[in-house]
């Protein structure tokens, strides 16, 4: 009998919701800001591989978390009419190349919309199929420049919180391990550029990172930022993003996670409350 007068006061507190236009969700705090990702999802294995794990794993802390995510990678949809829409966009492997599509983000970044960037989003290397042929996006917005060199192959990394002030910091420890990742290094020096927060970079105890077997390929000293944020934007880029795969046994399967931090992924749903909302933290789960 208890049970049952539990249900129906459940059920008449769904029913009063509904009329009065709330839903569960909203009466748990619901963010209710609007989120899409971007992305190609070709020839690289590993960063198809992480292009389906993240759009999953987002599609779950949407309902988990009560925002909306929706991903396309129908570039040619990167317009002033869609992106009026969403308070954040991500770039979950590449950047938009058509002259249209960039002028279209750049107006959406300059008028206030928010971004989070991953991995191969920030990859510019001249001459490569992706050249540094996009000043604005590479030098002034996220300011690494081009890139110049990985590790090898996809390990963690102690990662150091650079600024623990910041909204994506927010709760997290000075140190933590990452998720498995090819971690790259850039032409700028990030540390340099005044408009640059970094939040977070690779601990010296990560030392020696990597396997190779290239030498260079395994990083022995050194200081390399894996996210930061360009204080004239609203903007969040992480370094993450890349899984490991099984390449010698030619199967393609996936090794590792990019979501198996639980730090790293409280970092990202940090930014990313921060960039929909505005707001500091997101609450436990």
């Amino acid at each position: 009998m208890q049970t049952t007068h539990r249900f129906r006061f459940v059920l008449k507190l769904a029913v009063a919701c509904f009329a009065c236009g709330f839903s569960f969700m909203a009466l748990a705090g619901s963010p209710g800001f609007k989120v899409i990702s971007f992305y190609t999802g070709k020839e690289d294995k590993a960063h198809i591989s992480f292009v389906k794990e993240a759009n999953g794993w987002f599609a779950r802390m949407a309902k988990e978390l009560g925002f909306v995510y929706d991903s396309t990678n129908d570039w040619t949809s990167l317009t002033p009419d869609l992106l009026k829409n969403y308070q954040v966009v991500i770039f979950l492997d590449t950047r938009p190349d058509a002259p249209a599509q960039r002028e279209a983000f750049r107006q959406y970044i300059e008028r206030g919309g928010g971004w989070m960037g991953f991995h191969f989003a920030g990859f510019a290397l001249t001459p490569s199929q992706f050249p540094q042929n996009w000043d604005w996006y590479h030098n002034e917005f996220l300011g690494a420049g081009s890139y110049v060199g990985n590790t090898w192959r996809p390990t963690s990394a102690i990662l150091k919180i650079e600024d623990a002030h910041h909204p994506a910091t927010k709760e997290l420890p000075a140190t933590f391990k990452s998720a498995p990742n090819e971690w790259y290094k850039w032409t700028a020096d990030l540390r340099t550029n005044s408009n640059i927060r970094i939040l977070a970079s690779i601990d010296p105890a990560s030392f020696p990172l990597g396997t190779g077997p290239k030498l260079h390929e395994i990083w022995h000293s050194g200081y390399y930022p894996v996210v930061w944020t360009n204080k004239k934007y609203r903007m969040v880029y992480f370094n993450m993003g890349h899984n490991d795969m099984d390449y010698e046994g030619k199967t393609d399967r996936q090794l590792s996670s990019s979501f198996d931090s639980e730090e790293q992924n409280k970092m990202i749903l940090n930014a990313l409350k921060w960039l929909g909302t505005g707001s500091q933290a997101v609450p436990q789960q």
